[in-house]
């Protein structure tokens, strides 16, 4: 027969979890829909709309650390294509961590500690940014979480089937790496904390057992990717700088008293025992073994490491409990618990400027929309379009509107049918071939394309810059969001120089 006060623990603990979920729910649907995908997203938009073997074909030969990612929103956006329906997945996931880093601290502390863990993480600015992008991270995220979770189940020994517990982890592990296979370094996190909790050799076996079929299943995908490395070519290796910014952007604020005491708190909650012996390795091995390994060969950026942030809230939620029963033992606990939620709400208004800002389409590299709309007010349909380089395509790919009916002169077949991101283009001859035969011609330029020292190795994208240089001269311009959209018209026989005017204002679409 389960006693009150068993039932009424319960119904605590519930609460600590359901409460940070919710908070981050609504925070993750707060101005989700920006009007706007950036780069990343375009990608994520125009692939998981393609079929199932298209996608397939494109994972051979690049984006494979992503493939998982790609199938799952094919089948979101099967549903109902959009920028929600692209970012709510990511919404939900991120609501599903701050609740599993909430039971994270309940299971290793009490259920105070797992309430203000679960909210520091909902409240924190980084979180909310990735919450919002329609990418892997997030989900990725609530894989560590949910596998850091079953790794205390595990070690706790819970009655079931023998060796159930370890496979559920293996399992969540390995789904993990399948969404981003540099999640795989939880591993490491996991294998310190088992020698910080000084556990037995039947655990330690148990646990290699798991890890190896976790190295079995991505072994594969690692293989693949890894002759697909120059799509991270413009990494450079990390930092001090880069170590700071990880920093700042794991405690609940980056700067200010706010960042100062998270980082006593964080010092303090090292000290927490079991707690601690679970959040202080997650949240510092991945980060730094993948900073020492880029020193090598660069691989790091915040995000690959965004799942090793929710060790973060759990030591400060840790040191701050630890403080409040050596400074509050006279006060009674629903006080103290309602201090701590007190305190997160100072500093969630501490950081609602970052939360405003991150929501704003300015805050990401670019705006594709923004772009589209510009094509859309100056080029007519029919009009000749160069791309600069073939990646400039991808706001066309996000938003077609805007270029609905232009002729593409550099392309010979397009992403879904070729197995390409942007499309196969033509060869140099043939690209020459089609210029030769305009007189008016609309660039879609990068910006560090024009006007540059920009050497592209790809012949055709050589060809580009060199014969538009030679045979057109650039008649009017705009520049919206670092894209430059640039009107050429035939240089005169004269070689009479370039000039600017506006365009023909073009007809209604």
């Amino acid at each position: 027969m389960v006693s009150g006060e068993t039932r009424k623990t319960g119904r605590t603990e519930v609460v600590a979890v359901a409460v940070p979920a919710a908070v981050m729910l609504v925070i993750g649907l707060w101005g989700v829909n920006r009007g706007a995908m950036w780069r990343d997203e375009g990608v994520t938009f125009q692939v998981a709309r393609r079929t199932v073997p298209q996608i397939w074909r494109l994972l051979q030969g690049v984006d494979a650390v992503h493939g998982l990612y790609y199938f799952l929103m094919h089948a979101v956006l099967a549903v109902r294509p959009g920028e929600i329906a692209l970012r709510l997945p990511s919404v939900v996931a991120a609501a599903a961590t701050a609740g599993l880093v909430a039971a994270l601290g309940v299971r290793l502390g009490r259920p105070r500690v797992g309430l203000w863990a679960g909210l520091l993480y909902a409240v924190n600015p980084l979180v909310g940014h990735y919450a919002q992008e329609g990418r892997s991270y997030a989900l990725v995220a609530a894989g560590a979480a949910g596998a850091t979770l079953l790794l205390v189940r595990a070690v706790e020994g819970r009655p079931g089937p023998a060796g159930r517990p370890w496979w559920l982890y293996g399992g969540a592990v390995a789904v993990t790496g399948l969404l981003h296979e540099l999640a795989v370094l939880v591993l490491c996190a996991h294998a310190v904390t088992l020698a910080l909790l000084r556990v037995p050799r039947a655990v330690w076996r148990q646990w290699g057992q798991a890890a190896g079929a976790v190295v079995v299943v991505l072994l594969p995908l690692v293989l693949v990717s890894r002759g697909q490395s120059a799509q991270v070519g413009w990494l450079s290796a990390p930092d001090w700088e880069s170590g700071e910014r990880l920093v700042r952007s794991f405690a609940a604020g980056p700067r200010g008293v706010v960042f100062w005491g998270c980082l006593v708190l964080m010092a303090v909650g090292c000290l927490a025992g079991r707690a601690a012996a679970f959040a202080a390795p997650l949240m510092m091995v991945p980060p730094g073994l993948l900073m020492l390994l880029s020193q090598v060969r660069p691989l790091y950026h915040d995000r690959y490491v965004l799942y090793a942030l929710a060790g973060a809230p759990l030591l400060i939620a840790a040191g701050a409990d630890r403080l409040a029963r050596i400074a509050g033992r006279r006060l009674p606990s629903p006080a103290v618990t309602v201090a701590g939620v007190l305190a997160v709400t100072l500093v969630f208004l501490h950081v609602l400027p970052l939360h405003r800002h991150y929501r704003t389409p300015a805050h990401r590299p670019d705006n594709l929309a923004s772009v589209s709309a510009l094509a859309a007010r100056e080029v007519r349909p029919g009009d000749p379009v160069l791309f600069l380089p073939s990646l400039g395509r991808r706001a066309a790919l996000a938003y077609p509107k805007g270029f609905r009916g232009v002729r593409d002169l550099a392309l010979q077949a397009p992403g879904d049918r070729s197995g390409t991101l942007y499309g196969r283009e033509v060869g140099p001859g043939e690209l020459r071939r089609r210029l030769a035969a305009v007189n008016r011609l609309w660039v879609v330029a990068e910006p560090y394309t024009l006007g540059t020292r920009w050497y592209p190795h790809d012949l055709t994208e050589r060809a580009k810059l060199v014969t538009v240089g030679e045979w057109f001269v650039p008649r009017w311009q705009s520049v919206r969001d670092g894209v430059t959209l640039r009107l050429y018209v035939r240089r005169p026989a004269t070689g009479s120089p370039a000039f600017l005017e506006p365009p023909r204002r073009p007809a209604p679409r």
